[in-house]
Formats: C-alpha cells, sequence, structure tokens
C-alpha cells in the first residue's frame, strides 16, 4: 500500500445543487479547494454523502469531471456503485479515462443478494474499471453483514486496494489489518475516527471532514506522535458537532453548515425534507460557532 498516495484524510463530498437543481459546479470546485486548505489528501466522489443514488449517471459523471479539473493532484476514488451493474462499470471506465487512483462501491442491497452474487458484482466492477477497487463495508445502510472470511476473498486479491470500513466492529477491522497489512482501510464513522486509527486504520472518509478536515488530520498527527490525550480532546469537539447533525439530519445539516459558512449548496434533493428555520438557528448557535474556532 502506498501510504504517501493513499493514507490520510478524504472528505466524502456533498454535492451543491444550485435554485433549478442542477449540480452547481462552482460550488463544488471552491469546496474542493477549501478542503486542499484544511490538509485533505484528497477526496472521495460520488459515495452516499453525495446523494449518489439520486444523481443521474450524467451528473455523477460531470462530478468526477469536475473534482479531477479542480484537484489534479490529488488521491481520488470514484464511488461508482449502483443496483443496476451496468451503469456501475460505464462509472468506473469512465474514473479510469478521468485519471481516478481507484473506485469503490457499496455493497448490492435491498434483494438480499447471496455472497457470490457480491463478489462476483466486485470482480466484474473491478475488471471492468482497470483500477484498484475499495470495498465500501456499510451494514448497517446496505444490510449486507461482512465478516474477515468474506472481506479476505477481496484482500486477498490484487485488484483490490482495501476498505471502506463504515462499521463499529473494530475487532473485524483490526483482524483485515492484522492479516492483510499492505491493503488500505478507511475508518467511515467520523464520530469514532480515533478508535479506527488505534485499530488499525489508515485514515478516515467521512462526511463532516467537507468543514472540519483539519481536526481530523490533526487527531491523526496527534495519535501518531503518541498524543492520545490530545487526540481525544479534538475527537471530543468533533463528536459535539456531529451530535447536533445527527439530531437534525447529517447530510442536510451539513449543507446548511457550508452554507453558513458561506458556500452555496442549498439543500438535498427529494425526498429529504428541507431544514426548518429552527434547525438552520440550531446550526447557527451550537455548530458555526464552533467550526470558526479552527484547531
Amino acid at each position: 500500500m502506498n501510504k504517501e498516495k493513499f493514507g490520510g484524510i478524504f472528505p466524502a463530498l456533498l454535492t451543491p445543487f444550485g435554485n433549478d437543481g442542477s449540480v452547481n459546479e462552482k460550488e463544488l470546485e471552491k469546496l474542493v479547494k477549501f478542503d486542499l486548505g484544511l490538509g485533505a489528501k484528497g477526496f472521495y466522489v460520488c459515495g452516499s454523502t453525495a446523494e449518489a443514488f439520486f444523481l443521474t449517471v450524467e451528473e455523477r459523471m460531470r462530478i468526477m469531471e469536475v473534482v479531477r479539473n479542480s484537484a489534479p493532484e490529488a488521491t481520488l476514488i470514484a464511488h461508482v456503485g449502483s443496483l443496476n451493474e451496468t451503469e456501475a462499470a460505464s462509472l468506473a471506465v469512465r474514473a479510469k479515462e478521468l485519471s481516478y487512483d481507484a473506485v469503490s462501491s457499496v455493497a448490492p442491497f435491498y434483494y438480499k443478494f447471496s455472497f457470490e452474487e457480491i463478489k462476483g458484482y466486485y470482480f466484474r466492477l473491478a475488471d471492468a474499471a482497470g483500477l484498484k477497487m475499495l470495498v465500501y463495508h456499510f451494514p448497517a445502510f446496505s444490510g449486507v453483514q461482512m465478516g474477515l472470511g468474506e472481506m479476505s476473498a477481496f484482500l486477498g486479491d490484487g485488484r483490490f486496494l482495501g476498505l471502506k470500513y463504515t462499521s463499529n466492529d473494530f475487532f473485524t477491522m483490526e483482524r483485515c489489518k492484522a492479516f492483510f497489512p499492505d491493503k488500505v482501510i478507511y475508518n467511515g464513522f467520523d464520530e469514532m475516527f480515533l478508535a479506527g486509527l488505534a485499530m488499525g486504520a489508515d485514515g478516515g472518509i467521512g462526511s463532516t471532514y467537507n468543514f472540519m478536515a483539519d481536526r481530523f488530520v490533526k487527531i491523526k498527527s496527534l495519535f501518531e506522535e503518541g498524543k492520545i490525550k490530545d487526540a481525544q480532546k479534538v475527537q471530543s469537539e468533533a463528536n459535539a458537532i456531529i451530535a447536533v447533525l445527527c439530531g437534525i439530519g447529517v447530510i442536510g445539516a451539513e449543507k446548511e453548515v457550508l452554507c453558513q459558512m458561506g458556500f452555496d449548496f442549498g439543500s438535498c434533493r427529494q425526498p429529504f425534507a428541507k431544514l426548518t428555520g429552527e434547525q438552520k438557528d440550531l446550526i447557527a448557535k451550537e455548530i458555526i460557532p464552533k467550526i470558526e474556532k479552527r484547531v
């Protein structure tokens, strides 16, 4: 694993929408450059935080292109997951054309596929992409449970970069790293980033990194320096913000945070509801002062 290239902090980019519902490319470019200034190593593009499943294939391809043009030196991972495997393969091919460094996909969901079916999906997608594949493990949302045995089928294959591990089963995370130390494991739950580092994660992919990537860069730096108490303090500060987001609705609340920071990110696509005035006031009171106090 190339730790210089793939280790570190990767915002799972949000998607800004204009008043007409189209992707606001200007604001996306602005966010990418802002996050690079906060110390982000690269970006996870068109993941669930981006509302990927509400985007057309054409929109996803265009977002991938905008991010590549905005961050020519950054490490980029394109989430290409779709229940329509033909669409997923098309997105993967486009990612390679745009010189992305890897592709990723959540496991096929809803129909309760067998592991053999899931494995076949990932292997075919890896072959179609011609890029390293990052398995997106998110059992709480996908409904797909995988243990060390199942994950070994991917981690033991040279086509696979590693895992985006969004689970609090840190025992399995540690076992994956112990058996496959050269594979990349990204912690997926922002509120548990320090715990993930302690159990072997090489970095993190997270949604709150969109506006406070510097906090997670700091946590990782302090952890590597052995300053665990200091790292816990920064994680606690981040968690105070995350707790408010969870009480509102994470993706919509994160967009509102960016709007109150001076970005124009609009709101989420339906069926997500728009935030109420009270929710926006709560963000202004409980989050914005904490965000403005940079680490």
